[in-house]
């Protein structure tokens, strides 16, 4: 069976940009209705409705809607948990359990996968249909290695095991690459609508450890060494983004101190990334202008020199 897909959720930007939307409609009407009834101060009592609009929509998203979502998700976890304990992944676990394949039970057991892999196929963008798929024929392969040392030298089963064993191993390649850049995709999708750096963080890490996952079964495969890549580098534009913003944050304080450390933590970060592109070239000057900028602002203090805040673009 495969489970069902993730609940809509509407990304935090969209949401209150509908949101302002409506606040700036129900302001409107209300002023128009207001003014011609003759309401001395129109606009004092349509800007009350309107921020009364404001507040119900963020009540709405922060506190009710994530409240369902989050039990929505964690209904979905004990779901897919008791699926994983008392499921059927299928012929293949309860065939691990018995004493061996017959030929009928290996048959019933290729099928079965056959029969997941197509469902999978025509239901493409849903991961988890793919990762039952890995699951089924991991389980196959490993009682199939299991059960061929057993085998008597000419048994029919031998063949049947091996046949096996090679259509598990080209079906499981396919669905772990399905799988991994699906999921991959949704979790980095979702970690761009996070607004908490460190909820960002979090999702975008998840990300790079299902394409590790799949790289631990095919390492060379050059399609998920560049993904890897590529999420790497989104990570790490996360931390870079976190350190600049703590930095800015200090020297808009006027804590320049602290702004410089910033800084000068955001510079040795980048340093340590893979080679130096265009782009990181252009940030890591920019730092280290801002590093020396507020340098002199600091010696400059003690005789009345003016603070700013710093800003990289």
């Amino acid at each position: 069976m495969l489970r069902p897909r993730r609940p809509f959720w509407l990304p935090a930007s969209n949401y209150y940009v509908l949101a302002s939307g409506t606040v700036l409609g129900v302001f409107f009407l209300a002023w128009g209705v207001l003014q011609d009834s003759g309401e001395p101060s129109p606009w004092i009592v349509a800007g009350v409705l309107g921020s009364s609009v404001l507040v119900v929509a963020v009540l709405l998203r922060e506190v009710f809607l994530r409240s369902a979502r989050n039990r929505f998700q964690m209904n979905q976890r004990r779901l897919d948990q008791s699926l994983n304990l008392n499921g059927l992944h299928g012929a293949a676990r309860r065939t691990a359990q018995t004493d061996k394949f017959t030929l009928e039970r290996n048959a019933a057991i290729i099928g079965e996968i056959k029969r997941k892999s197509e469902a999978a196929r025509v239901l493409g963008k849903f991961a988890e249909g793919h990762r039952e798929v890995v699951d089924m024929c991991i389980e196959y392969i490993a009682a199939a290695e299991r059960e061929l040392p057993t085998v008597g030298v000419g048994s029919p089963r031998i063949a049947a095991l091996q046949r096996g064993k090679h259509i598990a191993r080209e079906v499981h390649h396919y669905h772990m690459l399905q799988w991994a850049e699906i999921e991959s995709r949704a979790l980095t999708q979702e970690a761009n609508n996070h607004v908490k750096i460190t909820d960002r963080l979090e999702t975008a890490q998840k990300a790079v450890g299902v394409v590790d996952y799949a790289l631990n079964y095919y390492p060379h495969d050059d399609e998920l060494r560049d993904s890897r890549s590529a999420l790497t580098e989104f990570v790490a534009s996360i931390k870079l983004s976190h350190l600049i913003e703590k930095a800015e944050r200090s020297a808009f304080n006027g804590n320049h101190a602290r702004a410089i450390k910033h800084f000068q933590d955001a510079l040795f970060f980048l340093s340590r990334q893979s080679e130096g592109t265009q782009g990181q070239d252009a940030v890591a000057q920019k730092i280290a202008g801002e590093i020396e900028r507020l340098q002199q602002l600091t010696s400059n203090e003690g005789s009345g020199g003016s603070s700013g805040r710093s800003r990289i673009e």
